[in-house]
């Protein structure tokens, strides 16, 4: 295994998208465009489906140094209103283009930190939302809490608002960790903010987790995930450390390379923590998740029903996915779009009418066949192209590419039909490299993305 772990332990997308951010064709982009498929995938999604709805709240009072989110560092929270005032603005340029009253079958709120926010300036802005749309009966409403600041009232709040899932980014529970990556939060203040949320009646707490952090090793991962067992969260995230300074900055610039668990050390980090997670009754769930037989991504995964967007893999497959916000991401099915990043400049083009996408990317055929076809190998570690609507050239191109990971032992290619073996699960972001056609189309001259394991 360490060897195979040497060989394909390569730059490698997350494969929330295809084609991924840096392959957007953005000279091809055109907002007016945009705008006429955006109406289109309304009249078509919005009765079926519903939408989804994703909400960036970039805000933090401290820089997590290992954090590669999008997020602006403050301690002032005058900023609160002013941003809930402009995102309410941009919900209302959608609200003017939809044709029709929005059915929303998802939210989530993202970060930053979304309790950054006080508990009633996020209950104005839900309400804000709401006042234009329909939230369906069973629409799934989760958000990103940290253990710092999440009160009772947040909780109280967000559950009367129809919240019901909870995201705590935990990450490990070693102080000489925490204190690296300047975010201590003892495991009696992550203890309270569960009591609570189960208490209010959340019925959904996830914990993130990341493996190959700095100082990191595997007596502190069995430590973390053993005081993560006393909790017992329906879901994990178990993220890999993505480690590049180059892109993110000052931040994890702190510690340098010489901190951080080598391939084989980092993998065997993610090997305990899997090991650990199923003792304890908890199943893999495509990539990076495990969760309890009751949680809704280990029903979903069951049934073969699970999906994945921007926001991750989730049990709501819609189409039309609206994002509000600095550097938010949309996709209505036929093109993304992607947000202004920085705050004030975002601000200022909401203010002034305008939607405020900087960037975008119109899906051709090919795209979308592709795309279902990676979405496929994320969600359920296969893929057919039997039905001739599903084939395209790149298909054959990705099966060539396919033959050397066959040879080792990480995928079954039959006629019509890839799956992914037992072995070849951890290996799925280059499972899902072979048939990314605009990569190979244009190999990058320097590395744009984290390590694939």
């Amino acid at each position: 295994m360490m060897n195979l772990i040497r060989k394909y332990n390569v730059a490698a997308p997350r494969y929330t998208s295809y084609p991924t951010v840096p392959y957007w064709d953005e000279n091809s982009f055109a907002l007016e465009q945009w705008k006429a498929l955006l109406k289109k995938s309304f009249r078509e999604y919005n009765q079926r489906e519903g939408i989804s709805l994703y909400i960036h709240l970039p805000f933090c009072e401290k820089l997590c140094t290992y954090c590669g989110c999008n997020k602006h560092i403050t301690v002032n929270h005058a900023v609160e209103v002013p941003y809930i005032q402009a995102l309410l603005q941009e919900w209302q340029l959608y609200i003017n283009t939809f044709e029709g009253k929005p059915r929303i079958r998802e939210i989530h709120l993202g970060g930053g930190t979304p309790t950054f926010f006080s508990a009633e300036n996020l209950q104005m802005l839900l309400d804000g939302i709401y006042q234009h749309a329909t939230l369906l009966p069973d629409a799934a409403l989760g958000f990103e809490g940290h253990p710092g600041n999440t009160t009772p009232e947040h909780l109280q709040t967000l559950y009367n608002l129809g919240f019901r899932r909870i995201s705590l980014g935990i990450q490990d529970f070693d102080i000489r960790v925490q204190e690296i990556i300047n975010r201590v939060q003892p495991f009696e203040m992550v203890a309270e903010v569960v009591k609570h949320a189960r208490a209010t009646g959340f019925s959904a707490i996830n914990f993130d987790l990341i493996y190959g952090l700095p100082l990191q090793t595997a007596c502190g991962m069995q430590d973390t995930i053993d005081k993560v067992m006393q909790l017992r969260p329906d879901r994990i995230s178990f993220y890999s450390y993505a480690h590049v300074p180059w892109i993110k900055g000052v931040g994890q610039r702190r510690y340098s390379e010489a901190d951080l668990p080598k391939d084989e050390e980092k993998r065997r980090l993610y090997e305990l923590g899997k090991k650990l997670f199923a003792r304890n009754g908890y199943t893999e769930i495509g990539m990076d998740h495990f969760a309890l037989p009751g949680d809704e991504l280990f029903i979903a995964a069951a049934k073969g029903q699970l999906h994945r967007n921007f926001m991750g893999y989730t049990v709501s497959h819609t189409s039309l996915l609206v994002g509000l916000g600095a550097s938010s991401i949309g996709d209505n099915g036929y093109a993304y779009v992607q947000n202004e990043k920085q705050v004030a400049a975002w601000q200022t083009m909401v203010n002034n009418g305008r939607f405020p996408v900087v960037r975008g990317h119109m899906l051709s055929e090919e795209d979308i066949l592709l795309r279902g076809h990676i979405r496929n190998l994320m969600c359920t570690f296969e893929t057919s192209w039997r039905k001739a609507d599903t084939q395209c050239d790149a298909i054959m191109e990705g099966l060539q590419r396919l033959q050397e990971l066959e040879q080792d032992g990480l995928v079954s290619v039959v006629p019509d039909k890839v799956v992914v073996t037992p072995e070849g699960k951890p290996f799925i972001r280059n499972i899902c490299m072979a048939f990314d056609a605009r990569l190979w189309r244009k190999l990058p001259d320097s590395q744009l993305f984290s390590k694939a394991i």
